[in-house]
Formats: structure tokens, C-alpha cells, sequence
């Protein structure tokens, strides 16, 4: 479980007992999604996620959506929606050339967070993409371990108001003033709704 940097520091801190015991429990991780998990994830509003490139760059990223947005398909995958963004498709691509991804869900009201590890996927026919308006991809996590951790360090917020920018059915989604800017409306792809309002007046 451990490489030589793990056990390097270990040795410094003396800890390497310690870790070993942790690997010991380790190895009685979660690989399904168990009843308990289920309701954690699916009553979460948004989580973080942590890809990498092909040559290992990490990057980490945060997704949000109404509480539900993340849904447990079974006891080992779990499926979320990747609305719009930038345009860079940094997490997503990531995907693509290496599956490998971290995900984290903390409640910060309740005090509590859960990592999940495993494999990602992209499908541009996914069938969930109907279940989600707004939404480009589905994200799908196929589950290599899952598990709590120390929660001491979990500062306590409350929430005070949901991203008015997550798409709902026959809701227009309002635009970001980014896209209003400059030095991107001019640069906006052709499907971006936003175009309509950025776009010089053809009459003027």
C-alpha cells in the first residue's frame, strides 16, 4: 500500500506502526456502495473531484448540482452530470487518457465526508443524459474502494444559497457575465445559447 515517499515520511513522524495498522483495516474497505453511502451521496449537493492527466499532472476540480445530482446506479457505479463550463474540459478529458480519478463528498453541516476511488467513463450516448437538462456528459464512477474518514477537520457551514446556474427543465439557465466579456463572446461555440445575446445586432 505504501511507496518509498510514504514510508520515508513515516519513518520521520513515527508512524510507520500506525500506518501499518491502517493498512491492515484498509483492507477491509468497502468495494460496493452500501445502504448507508447510498443516502450520503445522493442527498449531497456537490463534490470534488481529482483526475489526472496522461502523465500523471493532477488536477482537481469542483461539481455541483441540486442534492441528488450524483446517483448510485448500483452498488459499485455511481453517475453524475458534467454541465457547462469553460471549454476546457480539463476533469473530463482527463478522463479520457486516464481513468483513474478521487472523488470527495463532505457534509459540512453534519460533519462528514466519504472518498470514493475507482475508474471513470464516458459514453456521448448515455441514456442519463435525458434525465439531466443542461447537462453535456455523464460521468460514470465504477468503484474500486470507498470509505470514511476522520472527520475532525471538517469546518461547519451552512448553506445560504444554491448556484442559481445549475439547469432545471423549462427553465432558461442564466448567462455568466464571463461570457459577456470580451475577450470571450466572439469566442463562444456556435450551440452556446449565450451567442444569441453577445452577438453584434445584424441591423445596426
Amino acid at each position: 500500500m505504501y511507496h518509498q515517499g510514504n514510508r520515508e515520511l513515516q519513518a520521520r513522524f513515527d508512524s510507520q506502526r500506525l500506518a501499518d495498522r491502517l493498512a491492515e483495516r484498509a483492507a477491509q474497505r468497502s468495494l460496493r456502495i452500501e445502504d448507508e453511502d447510498r443516502a450520503f451521496i445522493e442527498a449531497r449537493d456537490m463534490l470534488f473531484l481529482a483526475t489526472a492527466d496522461g502523465e500523471g499532472r493532477p488536477n482537481c476540480s469542483y461539481k455541483g448540482g441540486d442534492p441528488g445530482f450524483v446517483r448510485v446506479i448500483d452498488d459499485q457505479t455511481i453517475a453524475f452530470p458534467s454541465y457547462d463550463g469553460n471549454g476546457m474540459y480539463v476533469s473530463t478529458g482527463n478522463t479520457l487518457v486516464n481513468p483513474h480519478v478521487g472523488l470527495l463528498f463532505i457534509d459540512f453541516e453534519g460533519g462528514r465526508r466519504l472518498r470514493l476511488n475507482g475508474e471513470a467513463s464516458i459514453d456521448p450516448a448515455d441514456p442519463l443524459l435525458a434525465e439531466y437538462p443542461g447537462a453535456e456528459l455523464i460521468i460514470r464512477v465504477q468503484v474500486r474502494e470507498i470509505f470514511a474518514n476522520c472527520p475532525r477537520y471538517i469546518h461547519r457551514y451552512q448553506l445560504v444559497e444554491r448556484s442559481r446556474y445549475v439547469p432545471h427543465a423549462n427553465t432558461e439557465t442564466p448567462i455568466p457575465d464571463w461570457k459577456r466579456s470580451d475577450w470571450a463572446r466572439d469566442l463562444l461555440p456556435a450551440r452556446d445559447p449565450a451567442r444569441k445575446l453577445t452577438e453584434p445586432d445584424a441591423s445596426e
